[in-house]
C-alpha cells in the first residue's frame, strides 16, 4: 500500500490582496490631487459654433413710423409738393387765401419751427371736448372731424388780422365761381348794419384755429395774431361745407345771432 502523504499547508493570499488594492487606490487618489486644473479657457470657435448659444435678453423694437415733412420755405422750390398743394386746392375749389393743405399724417416745417398735424389734431380734440381714443398703428393721431383728414393752414404776415385772412379765402372760393367780392363788401351796409359777407366772417372765427408756434399751444385769443409766430388753421371739410351752402345770390339774408349762422332755405 502506498503511503498518505501529509496534507500541504493552505496559503491565505486574502490579506495580501487587500493590501495591495490599498496601495492602488492612494496611488490613484494622490494622481487625482495632483492633476492640474482644467483650464477655463474659451473654446474654439470651431467647437462653440456646433453648441446652442446661450439665451439673450428678449427686446421688443418696434417699427418707426415717419411722417412726411412739408417745408414752407421751400415750397417754391420743390415742384412736386407745389403740383400737391395745387391739387389739394382744385379738390376744394380753393387756390387763394391758404398757403398749404396738409393731412393728419404730415409734418410741417416753417423756418426754425417742425409740428406735427397729429399732436394739434389731437389739441384741437381737447379744445373742443372730444374724447382722444388712438387706433393702433396711427402714430398717435387722434380721431379727426375732417372727413378726408386735411387742414389748410395760412402763416401770418406783418399787418394781418384774422378778419382780412378770412376775407382773402372767401374771395379766392366765390372767384373761382366766377363771382367777384368787392373789396368793401365786408364792410356794414348804410343803415348800419353787417353785410352779409361780414356775418359770414364773423361766424368763420369759430371755425379756425390759432397755433403758436413758439409756445406749441393753441392760442385763446385768435384776434392777437403775430406775424410768422402764428399760423391759422382750418378744418377744410367744414370750410368746405359752409361755402357750398351759400348762394351769393341772396348772401345778405345770411344772419348770425353770435353762435349760429342761419343760411337762406335752397330755392
Amino acid at each position: 500500500m502506498h503511503e498518505q502523504s501529509p496534507p500541504r499547508k493552505r496559503r491565505y493570499l486574502f490579506p495580501g490582496a487587500v493590501a495591495l488594492l490599498t496601495l492602488l487606490l492612494a496611488a490613484a487618489w494622490l494622481a487625482y490631487r495632483q492633476a492640474p486644473a482644467p483650464s477655463t479657457a474659451p473654446r474654439s470657435t470651431e467647437a462653440s459654433s456646433t453648441e446652442t448659444p446661450s439665451a439673450a435678453p428678449f427686446k421688443v423694437r418696434l417699427p418707426v413710423k415717419t411722417e412726411p415733412q412739408i417745408h414752407y420755405d421751400e415750397l417754391n422750390q420743390d415742384p412736386a409738393v407745389q403740383e400737391l398743394m395745387d391739387r389739394r386746392g382744385r379738390q376744394y375749389g380753393l387756390k387763394e387765401g391758404l398757403d398749404l393743405i396738409v393731412g393728419r399724417d404730415e409734418s410741417v416745417r416753417i423756418g426754425d419751427q417742425t409740428f406735427s398735424m397729429a399732436e394739434i389734431e389731437r389739441l384741437i380734440a381737447l379744445r373742443e371736448g372730444r374724447i382722444v381714443e388712438n387706433a393702433i398703428g396711427e402714430n398717435g393721431a387722434a380721431p379727426s372731424t375732417a372727413t378726408n383728414g386735411l387742414y389748410g393752414i395760412h402763416v401770418v404776415r406783418p399787418g394781418e388780422n384774422i378778419w382780412n385772412i378770412h376775407f382773402k379765402l372767401l374771395q379766392g372760393y366765390f372767384r373761382q365761381k366766377g363771382i367777384l367780392l368787392s373789396r368793401w363788401a365786408d364792410e356794414p351796409q348804410s343803415n348800419g348794419s353787417s353785410s352779409g359777407v361780414g356775418r359770414l366772417l364773423k361766424f368763420s372765427e369759430h371755425m379756425v384755429y390759432v397755433y403758436n408756434l413758439n409756445e406749441r399751444r393753441l392760442d385763446q385769443e385768435i384776434t392777437l395774431i403775430q406775424p410768422l409766430s402764428k399760423i391759422v388753421i382750418y378744418n377744410m371739410d367744414r370750410v368746405l361745407a359752409l361755402l357750398e351752402g351759400i348762394d351769393y345770390r341772396r348772401i345778405d339774408q345770411i344772419r348770425f345771432d353770435g353762435e349760429t349762422l342761419w343760411l337762406p332755405a335752397a330755392q
